[in-house]
């Protein structure tokens, strides 16, 4: 992999943000993972790279609650952030020692492709469009996607009532999975709002703009969390969405390093989420997929 560059390219002024951050998890989320001392990684390989350097770049989200979420005191938490930073420890890389990059849905091909990260964990749904310009590892954990509306709101019940209440707007992100998928459900094109951020969508929600969100249910169950009486969920999930963790196309070896890091660290993945996500009322336990073939 090529050396990441030590001044980030802007991608589009003030969209990525670049942060060296300390301490990544909220109090509440548990300690940070062992980090592995005795890295001995055969020369020439994305891991030497990164374990020669001591750092590690990182693309994340810093607006999905429970996923990976920048707190008040600027510090990034969730389930994504703590799953990255099991795979930075097994290449000897501590928490502090990470940097983190925003990479929003519609520039996570772009940052990688750029090298301007070494990775991205953020909520990053396999598939084959998004494989013909990068390589993923994993999946490590599979979302399904759902609606999000106002706690008064009795009249969308889930995917099917959009065509019968044409004027209905519903929110959803630029680039993303969500999006796309939701459009065979419109009346018209006209429905669909798109911002660059979900945390965008949850405020056009609260005041009215927008009288739908729509994402991945685990991700819309922590803004419910976040807006307590607020949101709620509707309906079932109605697609299935495997997370995946992004590098540069074509470098199998550091897939299948990533595939192994995390399927030996079990206890640590397990802790990542009942310290994140899995503390969201309604939950279920994560339970870590079977790998795909790197390719």
């Amino acid at each position: 992999m090529r050396s990441i560059r030590t001044k980030a390219l802007a991608v589009t002024a003030g969209l990525v943000l670049t942060l060296g951050l300390a301490a990544c998890g909220g109090d509440d989320e548990g300690s940070d993972p062992e980090v592995n001392t005795d890295t001995n990684f055969e020369s020439g390989t994305t891991m030497a790279e990164i374990a020669d350097r001591g750092t590690v770049t990182i693309g994340t989200k810093f607006d999905q609650p429970g996923f990976g979420l920048q707190n008040l005191d600027g510090e990034l938490e969730g389930f994504d952030v703590e799953v990255a930073k099991i795979i930075a420890a097994e290449l000897g890389i501590a928490a502090e020692d990470i940097e983190w990059k925003e990479a929003p849905s519609e520039v996570r091909e772009q940052v990688i492709e750029n090298g301007e990260v070494d990775f991205v964990v953020a909520t990053y749904t396999i598939n084959d469009e998004r494989k013909k310009r990068i390589t993923f590892a994993g999946p490590y954990y599979v979302a399904g996607q759902q609606l999000m509306v106002a706690e008064d709101n009795d009249t969308i019940e889930g995917p099917e009532d959009l065509k019968d209440n044409p004027e209905a707007k519903v929110c959803s992100v630029t680039g993303s999975t969500p999006a796309e998928n939701i459009r065979e459900y419109l009346a018209n094109p006209k429905q669909l709002v798109l911002f660059d951020v979900y945390d965008k969508c949850a405020d056009a929600l609260s005041n009215g703009q927008v009288d739908v969100v729509t994402t991945d249910n685990v991700i819309l169950a922590g803004f419910v969390s976040k807006n307590e009486g607020e949101f709620k969920l509707v309906g079932e999930q109605f697609t299935e969405e495997p997370y995946g963790i992004g590098i540069e196309k074509g470098d199998v070896e550091f897939c299948e390093f990533i595939n192994e890091t995390l399927a030996d660290n079990e206890d640590a993945y397990n802790d990542a989420w009942s310290s994140t996500a899995g503390e969201v009322e309604g939950s279920e336990p994560a339970e870590l997929p079977e790998a795909d073939t790197c390719s």
